[in-house]
């Protein structure tokens, strides 16, 4: 069985006014409102590769029963922890330029996790967890090491994909997979990295300094650099037009998964996991199974001598 773990998840509300102004009442010309949290996009995207999955996380109020509400249409079961509080929500104003008010986390209570903990007792040998997205600001930053340290001696494989803190402190539990893109990459080592050759050498420095078995660093339009069994290859994107780079690292992250747990090769999922990245990105939403396998077709991955 596959999960998805979000604990911050929001409501991402999308609104359009072309001729915005300060100090005076404006009209919307259209809005948009979807779950988000990288977890949840995970969980939707592993469902369009026709994937079941469970999603799994904090949610409360009336844009948590939305969130619910949204992934039952998708035919995506969830099992969430009810909080006192409301789901934060996330505005993205587009204008002539774009502005971004993301909402308050709200209060984690100690019974909250403790109800989090006894649910992934119920995870068995062979299952497979992705930990992604931020921490609410009432959660300890080593939350994912405790999951990954909890979860990994029983079998179960761990997926995280975050940034800072909550990444160092996963890193230190060895979890199976991480996919930092290269600005987190380079925020762990304090170092700028620009090329596919900067982040081959650190991405490998990462997985020999922490023993971490897959490790795909993401590069937008740079492709991804695959590091596995101390051999770095680069996987160069399909062609396409960029259209909408959010959650396309989430896809990426659906995309490996996806391809692993059919077939068991790292090397192939890797590829799959670029061409599901970029399928999203070339995409007003998330990605189609048929595109993906599409892009998939015509890619390939070179290894480089590090």
């Amino acid at each position: 069985m596959i999960y998805t773990l979000t604990l911050n998840p929001a409501v991402d509300y999308i609104v359009w006014i072309s001729d915005f102004e300060l100090d005076r009442l404006n009209r919307s010309e259209s809005d948009l409102k979807y779950p988000g949290g990288k977890g949840i996009n995970v969980s939707r995207v592993l469902n369009r590769l026709g994937r079941d999955n469970t999603a799994l996380g904090f949610v409360g109020g009336f844009t948590g029963r939305f969130i619910e509400d949204s992934l039952a249409a998708e035919n995506i079961r969830t099992d969430f922890v009810s909080i006192e509080g409301d789901t934060r929500l996330n505005i993205k104003l587009k204008t002539s330029t774009e502005t971004e008010i993301n909402g308050q986390s709200p209060q984690i209570s100690s019974i909250n996790m403790e109800a989090l903990k006894q649910q992934l007792t119920l995870l068995k040998e062979g299952d497979t967890i992705v930990l992604a997205g931020s921490l609410p600001e009432t959660v300890s930053p080593g939350t994912y090491q405790d999951i990954v340290h909890t979860l990994s001696p029983k079998g179960i494989r761990c997926y995280v994909d975050t940034n800072g803190d909550a990444l160092y402190e996963a890193l230190r539990a060895r979890p199976f997979f991480i996919k930092p893109n290269h600005y987190e990459l380079a925020e762990l080592y304090n170092v700028p990295i620009v090329s596919p050759e900067q982040a081959a050498f650190y991405g490998k420095k990462l997985q020999t300094e922490f023993g971490i078995p897959h490790v795909l660093v993401s590069m937008a339009s740079q492709g991804a650099l695959y590091i596995h069994e101390e051999k770095v290859y680069h996987i160069e994107p399909p062609e396409g037009k960029l259209v909408n780079s959010v959650g396309a690292g989430d896809s990426t992250v659906a995309g490996f998964l996806a391809k692993y747990e059919e077939n068991n090769d790292p090397l192939g999922a890797a590829v799959y996991a670029v061409a599901t990245g970029s399928a999203s990105a070339f995409s007003e939403g998330f990605c189609t199974k048929t595109d993906v396998d599409r892009y998939y077709s015509t890619m390939h991955s070179e290894r480089l001598d590090f």
